[in-house]
């Protein structure tokens, strides 16, 4: 029942990572708006349901279960064995944990150049005038634009802390599992592919209000204000 309920959290974050996507614009994550124009049409939300489930169905037998997750252990494990012996020695063991710590290392430093080429830009865009230097004046708007972007930060902890809430939820799960769970309509622990578009496309609905076809950036905004009443709510009824 565990290895299911791991495989639920997963088929959860595909159903409605898409949104996530819109909502949020992680950079991280595949972007499912598939030309980039902010506006996320029902034939790119297919096409990337249709991708996500593919990776999830790790055997291709054309449903979501606990099958998939012990075939990802094995791939995991077949690539730990590196002479292919069916055993994982202190050496390979060794070597897996030094490859991981040097990907680490790389994202830390990828991240360090980025955030150093961050600063430059800030600093371009606070020298309003060129000059190679901060007046009191740019200092000050400076400050000011820095008061509004923490009380934008705070909003999204909020959110984020919320989020978090409704993921351990309670036991019968939060609201993207409790999602996975209706999109298991026939409650055989295994989500088809039709139970997966179907769902899908209920939550696409849900979103796209004026039933245009595809949601807008003014849908998206909505939705992060809704989302965020309902992070409010769910944290006043914890209290």
């Amino acid at each position: 029942m565990q290895k299911f309920t791991l495989t639920l959290s997963a088929a959860a974050l595909a159903l409605t990572g898409a949104t996530m996507v819109i909502a949020q614009d992680r950079a991280t994550m595949v972007k499912p708006d598939g030309n980039g124009d902010g506006t996320l049409t029902r034939a790119e939300m297919q096409a990337h349901g249709a991708a996500m489930f593919a990776r999830m169905d790790a055997n291709g037998d054309g449903a979501i279960n606990a099958a998939d997750r012990q075939v990802r252990q094995a791939e995991r494990f077949a690539r730990m064995d590196r002479n292919g012996d069916g055993e994982l020695t202190a050496a390979e063991m060794e070597a897996n944990r030094t490859e991981r710590r040097e990907r680490m290392e790389q994202r830390r430093a990828e991240r360090a150049e980025r955030s150093g080429d961050r600063r430059e830009q800030m600093f371009d865009r606070l020298d309003a005038d060129n000059s190679g230097g901060l007046s009191q004046a740019e200092l000050a708007s400076a400050r000011e634009a820095r008061s509004a972007d923490r009380g934008q930060r705070a909003g999204a902890a909020d959110a984020q802390r919320g989020k978090r809430m409704g993921r351990r939820g309670h036991r019968g799960g939060g609201m993207m599992m409790g999602m996975a769970r209706r999109a298991d309509t026939n409650g055989d622990q295994s989500i088809t592919r039709a139970e997966f578009d179907a769902a899908q496309a209920q939550y696409f609905a849900r979103m796209d209000t004026d039933g245009s076809g595809s949601i807008t950036q003014a849908e998206r905004q909505a939705a992060r204000e809704a989302m965020r009443a309902r992070m409010a709510e769910r944290r006043q009824s914890a209290q």
